[in-house]
């Protein structure tokens, strides 16, 4: 039997620590490089969802495959971008679509599954879900509206910040990336507003802060830790900004019991396995709960200041540690929100 790491050759080194965890449990490990698909890794699959993998890593009957952690997905990248769009987009499309086919049909524990992890990314059901199991959220608003922003902006005493629902960067003319940050507004940004119409934004109550915090959690288990993000001037809105100069700086952190109990009922009423939880802590003492990422990084966590979420991966992979199923409604109810 094998446990599948589905990744790309481009990933970092955290696939190849939990390689390594699981193989000190005496798992055999298959990693397939979506982006070599199709390339350069073969996948057969037949009507019975039965089928082969054979690429760098050897050949896996896809009856061997015990458990699946899904990490990150490039497939088709390797098809020349010099072909024709019209040849390149349904190449990439039917590639996507036998991976994701293959994945579907396993029959196997995925940490985490492809319609779970795509339930669990929507932004809005994340901050209700929260609010009802008694998180404090922020006020937010998403919208296309030009008029609602400033409406929203007037009743905020300490201003608001802006933000997008997916994480991604755009390019600028000399085709440098520019990755898209928290970023407060101004009563000028406020009247323009530019480019509203054309894509949707959130925005949000802008929180005094002392502390920001990421708490990982794998299974049943929460891995906090904090980093003091007013430190630098370019992080006081978004530490990412200096995330490698702060990269060091992470510490160690506790949450208060009703928070951590909190957080595990978000994993249960998403169904994930594994979440990245982005927390503000104010000058007070409040925790704020941002977003939770089902499939965000973790690297640097394992460094400073040495979280062992590899070996909590491995645990929950090989069945030593509680699994989630799927998602579960919320207690008391029938797991309908209720907005108000």
């Amino acid at each position: 039997m094998a446990i599948l790491i589905v990744t790309h050759s481009q990933d970092n080194v955290s696939p190849h620590w939990v390689a390594r965890a699981l193989a000190l449990r005496g798992e055999r490990v298959y990693r397939f490089d979506t982006d070599l698909f199709p390339t350069g890794l073969q996948l057969s699959l037949d009507e019975r969802g039965g089928g082969r993998l054979s690429g760098p890593e050897g050949v896996l009957a896809l009856s061997e495959i015990s458990a699946v952690w899904y990490r990150r997905n490039a497939t088709g990248g390797r098809i020349p971008r010099e072909l024709a769009p019209r040849l390149r987009n349904p190449s990439v499309e039917e590639s996507r679509r036998l991976v994701f086919g293959m994945l579907a049909a396993l029959g196997v524990f995925q940490l985490d599954a492809l319609e779970t992890l795509r339930r669990a990314e929507h932004k809005p059901l994340q901050l209700a879900l929260a609010r009802a199991l008694g998180l404090e959220v922020p006020r937010t608003l998403m919208t296309n509206d030009p008029e609602e922003v400033r409406a929203f902006a007037a009743s905020c005493p300490e201003g608001v910040v802006t933000k997008m629902m997916s994480s991604f960067a755009v390019h600028d003319a000399r085709g440098r990336e520019q990755v898209v940050f928290t970023t407060p507004l101004d009563a000028r940004e406020l009247e323009e507003l530019e480019g509203l119409e054309l894509c949707p934004m959130t925005f949000q109550e802008r929180l005094a802060k002392r502390l920001e915090l990421r708490v990982t959690v794998v299974g049943e288990r929460v891995m906090a830790a904090a980093i003091d993000s007013q430190a630098l001037p370019g992080a006081r809105e978004d530490w990412r900004r200096e995330g490698l100069a702060l990269v060091d700086a992470w510490m160690p952190y506790t949450l208060p019991e009703p928070v951590r109990a909190r957080v595990l009922g978000l994993m249960d009423a998403l169904g994930l396995n594994y979440g990245a939880f982005d927390f503000i802590v104010t000058p007070e003492g409040r925790h704020v709960f941002l977003e939770v990422n089902p499939a965000g990084e973790f690297m640097w966590l394992m460094r400073h200041p040495g979280l062992p979420i590899d070996e909590a991966l491995a645990d929950v992979l090989t069945g030593r540690e509680a699994r989630r199923l799927g998602p579960k409604p919320l207690a008391g109810g029938s797991g309908a929100l209720t907005f108000q």
